[in-house]
């Protein structure tokens, strides 16, 4: 009860801020406590400069780091908000007044257990960057080495816990009073983002994460991460190689520096393609200020808070969608979702094909470097509560930094489209993943994997039997007969089982 009326009263005011910048649309179209969002209008004096979404960014960017977190969450929600303001949010700016060097100082020495004399030659107070959770530091360490240290904000923890209460509170609202919401699960993209955010928020991770990329992209020259320095790093410090260079979207000063920008563009749509299909691991927060193209032409990724991850099904799901898109088979993009599950199997494949191509006609019709695949996704969200699409979680993220790789090629290399530069990659790793033989070789795993689990199969059905045997478990034949009764028969061959059926015979013949 407490926590309702203390959320109501945060939710007052924040209605208030958004009032004043004629940005209350978010809770009007949700419906959520209508009153007192009027009351909050009536109250507030209005400053309503520029569009929606220009409006809203204003607003969530005076209510602080969390809102501002939100927004760039909330930008790639255009079935909800629509494309103009999710547009508008995937411009906000994660910056904010820094904090002091003798804060970020007290937070390293404790943290680390060191005293920062011990720790560095010398450490600029002066911050290069500061953003809602962190800030970074230039120094140089007792052995010598040119760094960057990220420390986190103080209180930080404590400011986003208070707030993410009030957003789980706003969802679980919202799916109780808008029952048509719920297919768009603003509980689960609430507790996605929470983790998210959680995991930014302890820099051992973000280390880790710069070194799994590292690893995976060990050997290639064209795309580079920073080495961690793991003996100053700690949940609230991270230390980085410093790294240098020209930031990916200044074109003008790549062609200074003697640098080609049709083969930066080349080198970044073909990082890209590596991270989502190859590794299924991808640096989902590719803004300029994170990308630099070094003096030898190699794109170095800086800040690794916010990464994705994509399963292998729901990469084969998203390339084999996108070659039908770029290819215009939209009855093969239709059976794509139905065979992914994601719309329900009594909708029309014929009926979804139609919305496919409504949406993506205008769009490849138009020149070939203005086409945006980020766009055709955000618009397909859109069209697919009609199918009762549910919301997949997973392509949120991929889809926001989609559309922050395209604003970025665009400005390397206004001439060309980074999708058709990855096009073939795309098309060889479907190859490789989804034709026959690699149909089979994994059927053969499946098998393998099936024959592996055989022997701890069989002793737990011998356990259950013994259990049923020794009275532990009674089974009443006419209740199981009710119930087989009630169930409509499910199995149905597939080309699958065939592959299996396959793959168990070339198993058999390989061990005889």
């Amino acid at each position: 009860m407490f926590s309702s009326v203390r959320n109501i009263y945060r939710l007052f005011g924040i209605a208030r801020t958004l009032a004043r910048y004629d940005a209350l649309f978010p809770l009007e179209t949700a419906e959520i406590a209508p009153g007192l969002v009027r009351a909050a209008k009536l109250l507030a004096r209005k400053e309503t400069a520029g569009r929606p979404g220009e409006r809203l960014a204003a607003a969530l960017q005076e209510l602080g780091p969390s809102f501002i977190k939100l927004g760039q969450a909330l930008s790639t929600r255009s079935d909800f908000l629509g494309e103009e303001v999710a547009a508008d949010l995937s411009e906000l700016q994660d910056h904010l007044p820094p904090f002091s060097g003798a804060e970020a100082r007290a937070t390293i020495a404790r943290d680390l257990n060191a005293d920062m004399d011990s720790l560095f030659q010398s450490f600029d107070d002066e911050p290069i960057a500061a953003a809602s959770i962190a800030q970074v530091h230039f120094a140089v360490t007792s052995d010598g080495d040119e760094v960057a240290v990220k420390v986190l904000r103080p209180g930080i923890e404590e400011a986003f816990a208070k707030d993410f209460e009030l957003f789980r509170w706003l969802a679980g609202m919202a799916e109780r009073t808008r029952p048509e919401l719920r297919r768009l699960k603003p509980l689960e993209i609430i507790r996605t983002f929470e983790e998210t955010v959680r995991m930014e928020m302890d820099l051992r991770l973000e280390a880790a994460a710069a070194g799994e990329l590292a690893e995976n992209f060990a050997g290639n020259s064209s795309f580079r991460v920073p080495s961690v320095d793991w003996s100053r790093t700690a949940r609230r410090v991270m230390t980085l190689e410093r790294v240098g260079g020209v930031p990916i979207d200044e074109r003008q000063a790549l062609i200074d520096a003697g640098l080609e920008p049709a083969e930066i563009l080349r080198k970044s749509a073909a990082a890209f393609f590596k991270q989502v299909f190859r590794d299924g691991y991808f640096h989902a927060d590719q803004h300029p200020g994170n990308l630099f193209v070094g003096e030898d032409g190699d794109i170095i990724a800086v800040d690794f808070g916010i990464m994705g991850r994509l399963d292998k099904p729901t990469r084969r799901y998203l390339g084999e969608m996108l070659m039908n898109f770029l290819n215009r088979d939209y009855r093969r993009v239709a059976e794509i979702h139905f065979e992914a599950g994601y719309v329900p199997a009594d909708k029309s494949v014929e009926a979804f094909a139609q919305a496919c191509r409504s949406i993506a006609e205008p769009i490849l019709d138009r020149p070939q470097n203005e086409i945006s695949i980020a766009r055709l996704l955000s618009q397909l969200f859109q069209v697919t509560e009609t199918f009762e699409m549910e919301t997949q979680p997973q392509l949120l993220l991929l889809q926001k930094t989609m559309l922050v790789a395209e604003g970025v090629g665009r400005k390397i290399y206004p001439e060309a489209n980074m999708w058709f530069l990855a096009q073939p990659l795309i098309e060889g790793w479907m190859e490789d993943n989804m034709g026959p033989e690699a149909q089979i070789a994994e059927a053969v795993a499946e098998v393998a994997e099936g024959l592996r689990r055989l022997p701890k199969v069989v002793a737990d059905i011998e356990k259950s039997a013994s259990v049923i045997a020794g009275g532990g478990l009674k089974i009443d034949a006419k209740s199981v007969l009710g119930v087989m009764g009630t169930q409509k028969p499910r199995f149905q061959i597939t080309s699958r089982m065939y592959l299996l059926v396959i793959a168990a015979l070339i198993l058999v013949l390989i061990l005889i």
